[in-house]
């Protein structure tokens, strides 16, 4: 249940991770290791940054206060030790919104269980300002809603651009494979096998592949080969998989991981790419036992977990908690279109990494903020005083992302002055030292009205709207400020389609049409 509450600033909130709701369609999967979070353009003017590993400028994390612990989005009074931080690991997932796209185009209606908003937010270009090496840019701006006092405002991050393939250092990718018998499906191991065989040859010769795939067993079928001299051979053994039974997901995971520490190389990105429907009926079906193993992997070897979702029913909570412990992110491929985007004009972005452990922290200003909510990151929560801890897992982020968080924030009457610092920290993915980037926001430079923002900045309103109205049905739940309703956003849409150009934004107009009707 999401609420909004009054910031206050010595509770700590807990890390909380959750099955994330159906392992969105892993059938595209293959194709899911090329999507890129999107590319960014200027940073907005009244965003001030400033860079250091450990800076003293922006407030410490309070310690913990005696009395019950309350997350994010509970309800809460006003008092002086009012929390008014709020800390996440980053997220680049975006399956949640391609499963949601798929099944409203097949005319049903989304569970609310697999809508996470920050994947609506973050399957769309941004126009943020990017940094020239490894790290993040930080960008922070706000519009006021036409709900009086309630603005939302927009923390924004960005890696440097992706490099060309020939630039960026050598992969050694480990294809775990579904062919159990639900894999048969149009659309799953066909365009997994089409996807696979399209990145063959986009990847370099100094690159390596392994494949093992999984059904009632798990069986290697390709031990880590160089691309150099052995694409043929690759090619065929792709071809050659055909579906079977049963799907042992957990004998899939250890024998994939244990292939990939086997052919792991110095020097590599070193990476499991786990292409499933994720529907787990046989062998070890425990996640916890699963996960272990994932766990285990990327600790010891710093090996990280691509998961790409395929089919029209989708192990979206299984994948997507999988992809966390395993220090990674998933995507959804619904089709040919999909799968050529993650494989073929997004491959340097899921292949290469430009920060470990990335986690960010809002201090709000309680002189001017009354209350805030951060919209999703339901399961990457991570406790305040934990922001600076670097044995606490965040996210794992690569070149060419964007990252945004979405707040909806109520002002104070006649608040003047600073109102937010966002600060991301992150660990370099070679050395492991710790950097931090930091930028403001001041009460001036809110847009005066949310739908005359940037475009990009409307955006991002419209698919947290988006996403927020797919969840409503929990009587308990509130809708964020400034709800305009499927039927007004739909048209709110469709103006940005037009006006940015962006077929991606076409199509999410065209998901909210579909929804508005589906709710007849």
């Amino acid at each position: 249940m999401e609420r909004y509450r009054t910031p206050r600033p010595g509770t700590p909130h807990p890390r909380t991770r959750r099955l994330r709701a159906a392992l969105l369609a892993l059938t595209a999967t293959s194709g899911l290791l090329l999507t890129a979070c999107g590319a960014g353009g200027g940073s907005d003017s009244s965003n001030k940054a400033s860079d250091g590993a450990n800076r003293t400028g922006f407030p410490a994390p309070p310690a913990p206060t005696a009395g019950e612990q309350k997350g994010e989005d509970s309800f809460a009074s006003p008092s002086p030790t009012t929390d008014y931080l709020s800390t996440f690991a980053l997220d680049v997932d975006t399956a949640s919104y391609g499963y949601a796209r798929r099944t409203l185009a097949a005319g049903q209606r989304p569970d609310p269980s697999t809508i996470r908003p920050e994947e609506f937010v973050n399957s769309f270009r941004q126009d943020y300002e990017r940094p020239d090496g490894n790290g993040f840019t930080v960008t922070v701006d706000g519009a006021l809603t036409d709900e009086k006092n309630w603005s939302l405002v927009r923390v924004g991050l960005a890696t440097r651009p992706a490099a060309e393939t020939g630039e960026r250092p050598p992969a050694a990718l480990t294809f775990v494979i579904d062919i159990s018998g639900s894999m048969s499906e149009p659309g799953r191991l066909d365009l997994a096998q089409k996807s696979l065989d399209t990145m063959t040859d986009r990847l370099r010769d100094d690159d390596s592949v392994a494949i093992v795939t999984f059904s009632e067993k798990a069986e290697q079928v390709l031990p880590m080969t160089r691309l150099g001299g052995h694409r043929g051979e690759i090619h065929h053994a792709i071809d050659g998989l055909e579906p079977t039974y049963s799907t042992n997901l957990g004998a899939g995971v250890e024998t994939g991981y244990a292939t990939a520490v086997e052919g792991r190389r110095k020097n590599a990105t070193n990476r499991v790419v786990l292409i499933s429907d994720a529907l787990a009926n046989d062998g070890d079906t425990d996640p916890d036992s699963i996960l272990d193993r994932i766990s285990s992997g990327r600790r010891e070897y710093g090996i990280t977990l691509f998961g790409v979702g395929v089919g029209s029913d989708y192990g979206d909570a299984l994948m997507e908690r999988l992809a966390d412990k395993g220090d990674g992110h998933t995507v959804y491929v619904s089709g040919e279109g999909d799968a050529r985007k993650v494989f073929c004009d997004q491959l340097p972005q899921n292949i290469d990494l430009t920060a470990r452990d990335a986690k960010a922290q809002v201090a709000f200003d309680p002189a001017t903020v009354a209350e805030f909510r951060l919209v999703g990151y339901d399961d990457r929560r991570v406790a305040d005083n934990d922001f600076r801890n670097d044995r606490v897992d965040g996210g794992e982020v690569g070149p060419g992302h964007t990252v945004t968080a979405l707040y909806a924030v109520r002002t104070r009457p006649g608040a003047d002055g600073h109102l937010a610092t966002a600060t991301v920290r992150w660990l370099d993915p070679d050395t492991r030292d710790p950097h931090e980037k930091s930028g403001e926001l001041e009460t001036g430079a809110l847009n005066d009205s949310l739908w005359e923002a940037s475009p990009r900045f409307q955006v991002t309103a419209v698919a947290a709207y988006f996403a927020d109205a797919l969840r409503q049905g929990d009587e308990r739940r509130r809708s964020l400020p400034g709800d305009p309703g499927l039927g007004k956003l739909h048209d709110r849409a469709e103006k940005l389609a037009k006006k940015t150009e962006d077929k991606d934004v076409q199509q999410l107009a065209d998901a909210i049409d579909q929804a508005d009707r589906s709710q007849g």
